[in-house]
């Protein structure tokens, strides 16, 4: 799948956010490994720590169905241009993939979009 299709299927999921305190929407289309795609969307919740990022949630839903090797992943938000995930995905997409500068990161900047590797994003990661 390209990355504008991934894009658009962002775009839709941040339709479905749940934000009613931030007013931030972000929808996340990840790509895995074997070509399947989930989508998922920010969900907070009035005890704010209970948030859940949309990236999360999308690989939350890979996961359950028992993928775990992300290619990449489109984040986009109605709110911002270039919606970076936060540290926290950052950190869950480089648990989930097996090379960090193979993971893309894809981001809308106006009408366009602009790739980065995880590895710009999370440089020096963690991993047991």
């Amino acid at each position: 799948m390209n990355y504008e299709k991934l894009m658009e299927k962002a775009i839709e999921a941040s339709k479905n956010s749940y934000s009613p305190y931030s007013k931030f929407a972000v929808g996340a289309c990840v790509l895995m490994d074997d070509g399947s795609v989930y989508t998922g969307c920010n969900f907070e919740n009035s005890s704010f720590g209970m948030t859940i990022c949309a990236e999360r949630n999308a690989i939350g839903s890979a996961i359950a169905d028992g993928k775990i090797k992300i290619k990449a992943v489109a984040i986009y938000s109605p709110n911002q241009q270039k919606c970076f995930p936060c540290g926290a995905c950052r950190q869950v997409i480089h648990e989930f993939c097996e090379n960090d500068s193979d993971v893309d990161i894809i981001l809308k900047n106006g009408e366009n979009i602009e790739i980065y590797t995880l590895a710009q994003l999370l440089p020096e990661s963690f991993s047991l």
